[in-house]
């Protein structure tokens, strides 16, 4: 199975236009969405940034085929978008062992954007970093987690197993905040996840559209 995903940032004013678009036109996508054989569809919503994840048994991206019911307003009301005809780069995988059943799954999926665009290449470097020192395929709780690049913004996709989690030790609690803390040299959150780091606030994203 391939992995897909798009995103794009609307208009200020524009952003309920763009919801109204994907609900007059949900019938017809889900009906897209099952004539190109996708599977795990799912639409995000924070402030303006939109990011959209799905797979497919094709390797090229048909999202401009299974948006076209909104394509028109989207491209009108938004100011900043990825190519709906190529996926954004992948800048990292976990994939671990994926759940076929959704039904235990709780989803983590964030965005943030790069102090400066040039630092995708260190972002890119960390996170090659954690590859290398993998040493065997993460069995849980975080499954099929991708990051994804466009321009100076990134999107990640985490499925969580809920009867895997568990409460985190003070050891990996030490650990989770010396990495948030060093990307925060390179990036700062859209999303809220590592508000309870930080003590800022950030609005919190919302799943808008799904289709299993």
């Amino acid at each position: 199975m391939e992995r897909h995903s798009f995103a794009f940032r609307s208009k200020r004013g524009k952003l309920a236009d763009i919801l109204t678009a994907f609900g007059d036109g949900w019938q017809e996508i889900q009906e897209n969405l099952a004539k190109n054989e996708i599977k795990n569809f799912s639409l995000w919503n924070c402030d303006l940034f939109f990011f959209g994840y799905y797979e497919s048994k094709r390797a090229r991206s048909v999202t401009g085929e299974i948006l076209m019911p909104a394509i028109s307003t989207i491209r009108e009301c938004c100011d900043w978008t990825s190519d709906f005809e190529n996926d954004m780069r992948l800048m990292y995988e976990d994939f671990g062992i994926v759940r076929d059943d959704k039904s235990m799954i709780r989803h983590r999926v964030f965005m943030t954007h790069l102090l400066d665009p040039s630092f995708t290449t260190e972002y890119k470097r960390r996170h090659d970093g954690l590859v290398n020192a993998r040493t065997e395929i993460d069995k849980g709780p975080d499954s099929n987690f991708s990051i994804w690049n466009a321009g100076e913004y990134i999107f990640g996709y985490d499925e969580i197993d809920t009867s895997m989690e568990h409460e985190m030790t003070e050891n990996e609690m030490e650990e989770n905040k010396k990495w948030e803390n060093k990307m925060l040299d390179i990036m700062e959150w859209i999303t809220d996840d590592v508000d309870w780091i930080t003590d800022l606030h950030h609005s919190h994203i919302k799943r808008i559209a799904y289709k299993e």
